[in-house]
């Protein structure tokens, strides 16, 4: 069966993105999708994203300011695809549908996966997803003690997100430290991502859980609804491919560079990343000797954005 390559359009305003609704008469009818269309042969995929941009909704865009954002192969049994995804915030005109479809600017946080076709839920993941995704340390320190050092960080630094790591902890000391720290969160507007075992999220309610490799690779289904997000660290494409048929909302893989955590691990390196994350069905995430200032590398490389410990501990 043949794989049509289709371009599609994160168009960002604010903390909106323009949707459109499919036509009732084509494949998945009904559905809101992101605006894009069929690349060519022989056409560029941002060519043809701005080309059909304009055609459907009336925008102009300049090929320069589209950045990558995720590659996703889908096959629905009677139709295989590879949706090309590219984002902007950099655009000119107000969308109108010109095939008469509606289109319309919808609040970020507000996007069901369940209105989209299911090759669009990484999609969907991915646009809500932060590009940073910084990682707490403190090897030795009690659970009162992380307790008051991640909050200090929280004060100063205000990330959107962050994930609660404490390896050394006992769980009841972790737990009471993520639940502390949980209270805090609600009222200052952060999301935390716990780290261990996924039964966690019963006991702190949590954005979610991320899972060590060594738990993921025993599952064999998600392992909690998907009202709580999933991740999942990996090393190898076999790893990806598991996180993603667990239903994984995210990957760190990594190392991409040299550690002083493990200095003795051999990196990654930008390419042999990029090779793997072409493979893989949902978000990444790049780890391992990076800070915020690789984020437009690991963004090149077909990455969600950078994770790590040093640039924010």
């Amino acid at each position: 069966m043949k794989e049509v390559h289709v371009a599609v359009g994160v168009v960002r305003r604010g903390d909106t993105v323009l949707i459109a609704r499919r036509p009732d008469h084509v494949h998945q009818g009904g559905l809101l999708e992101f605006p894009g269309g069929k690349v060519e042969p022989g056409e560029r995929v941002q060519d043809a994203l701005v080309r059909e941009l304009h055609e459907e909704v009336g925008i102009d865009v300049c090929p320069m300011s589209l950045r990558p954002v995720i590659g996703i192969r889908h096959d629905y049994g009677d139709k295989r695809v590879f949706l090309d995804v590219w984002e902007t915030d950099d655009f000119a005109g107000n969308p109108v549908g010109r095939e008469g479809q509606y289109v319309d600017w919808l609040p970020t946080v507000a996007l069901n996966p369940t209105d989209f076709p299911k090759a669009n839920r990484p999609i969907i993941q991915a646009v809500q997803l932060p590009r940073t995704l910084p990682i707490s340390a403190g090897r030795g320190l009690s659970g009162g003690e992380l307790y008051e050092a991640v909050r200090a960080r929280l004060e100063v630094s205000r990330p959107d997100w962050f994930l609660l790591r404490a390896p050394w902890l006992q769980q009841s000391g972790y737990i009471a430290a993520a639940a502390r720290l949980q209270a805090y969160c609600d009222t200052a507007g952060v999301r935390m991502m716990l780290h261990g075992h996924p039964d966690l999220i019963e006991a702190v309610p949590a954005a979610g859980v991320h899972v060590p490799s060594a738990l993921a690779r025993d599952m064999t289904a998600r392992p909690f609804a998907s009202s709580a997000l999933l991740g999942v660290s990996c090393h190898s494409d076999v790893e990806l491919q598991q996180a993603a048929a667990l239903g994984a909302d995210y990957a760190f893989l990594g190392p991409v560079a040299k550690t002083t955590s493990h200095p003795d691990v051999d990196p990654i390196g930008w390419g042999e990343f990029s090779a793997l994350v072409a493979t893989a069905n949902l978000p990444v995430y790049a780890l391992g000797g990076l800070g915020t200032d690789d984020l437009n590398r690991a963004l090149e490389a077909g990455a969600q954005g950078v994770a790590g410990i040093s640039y924010w501990w």
